[in-house]
C-alpha cells in the first residue's frame, strides 16, 4: 500500500492535482464550493488564517481578500511552487514547506486553522497529534476546522475518483477492495475517510470543545473551539 501523503509527493501534485479538480462532476464541484463557503462564513476580516495541506492553492486563493493574513503549508514543494506562481501577487499570503504535525510557528499565532477536503485522512499522520498541534498554534478563542466526506456522498466521490483513474491521474480502482469510505487503487493508492463517529471519538481524547456537522450532504465538519 502506498500512503496517500507520499502519493501527493510523487504522483499527484501541482498541475496533475489541479486536473483532478478540473474534471470534477457538477455534484462534486458543488461539494467543493460548499466546503469553501462553510469556511468563509467562519472567518473574519481581522483573522490570521493557516491552511494545512494547501496544495497548489485551490482553497488558499479564496482567502486573502477575506481576512488579514493567510499562511499555507504543504509537504510538496512542486505544489507550493505552483501556488506561488498562481497566487504570488497577494501581499498578505505566505507559503511554507512544512509538516502539519510539526509546525514551525509559535503558540497561539493563528485565529483560524483549516484542514478541509479530507486532509485529516490524506496526510497519513497521527490524527490526534494533528489536532493537538493545530490547537497549539491557535489563539484562545480561535478555531480549527477539519472536514472529511459524508457517507451520503459516497456514490459521487467514487464517480469522481473513477474519472481521475480514467485520466491516469491515479491508478485503476480496485472495486473489490473499495467501499465504506475507502478507495483502493491497483497501484497502491489508498484513500480513507473519517466518519462522524470517528471525529467524535478523536476529539474525546483531547481537552477541546467541538461541534460536528454535516454540510451540503457531502462533507462532515469538525469545528474545534480553542
Amino acid at each position: 500500500m502506498i500512503l496517500l501523503s507520499q502519493y501527493y509527493l510523487d504522483t499527484l501534485f501541482s498541475e496533475r492535482l489541479r486536473r483532478c479538480y478540473e474534471i470534477a462532476p457538477p455534484r462534486v464541484a458543488q461539494y467543493l464550493e460548499a466546503e469553501i463557503e462553510h469556511v468563509l462564513a467562519r472567518i473574519k476580516p481581522s483573522d490570521v488564517v493557516l491552511e494545512l495541506g494547501c496544495g497548489y492553492g485551490r482553497v488558499l486563493g479564496e482567502l486573502p481578500g477575506k481576512t488579514r493574513k493567510v499562511v499555507g503549508i504543504d509537504t510538496s514543494k512542486a505544489s507550493l511552487d505552483q501556488a506561488k506562481k498562481d497566487l504570488g501577487n497577494h501581499s498578505n499570503l505566505d507559503l511554507a514547506l512544512m509538516n502539519a504535525v510539526n509546525l514551525g510557528f509559535t503558540d497561539g499565532c493563528f485565529d483560524v486553522v483549516i484542514c478541509i477536503q479530507n486532509g485529516i485522512s490524506a496526510f497519513k499522520v497521527n490524527q490526534e497529534d494533528l489536532l493537538i498541534e493545530s490547537r497549539r498554534v491557535t489563539r484562545d478563542g480561535g478555531m480549527c476546522l477539519f472536514s472529511s466526506y459524508s457517507d451520503r456522498f459516497w456514490d459521487h466521490r467514487l464517480e469522481w475518483f473513477q474519472l481521475q483513474a480514467l485520466e491516469g491521474l491515479i491508478g485503476e480502482i480496485d472495486l473489490e477492495k473499495t467501499g465504506n469510505g475507502r478507495i483502493v487503487c491497483k497501484d497502491g493508492f489508498h484513500a480513507t475517510t473519517l466518519h462522524r463517529e470517528d471525529f467524535s471519538e478523536l476529539v474525546s481524547r483531547i481537552d477541546v470543545t467541538a461541534t460536528i456537522d454535516e454540510v451540503d450532504e457531502s462533507s462532515i465538519f469538525c469545528e474545534m473551539r480553542v
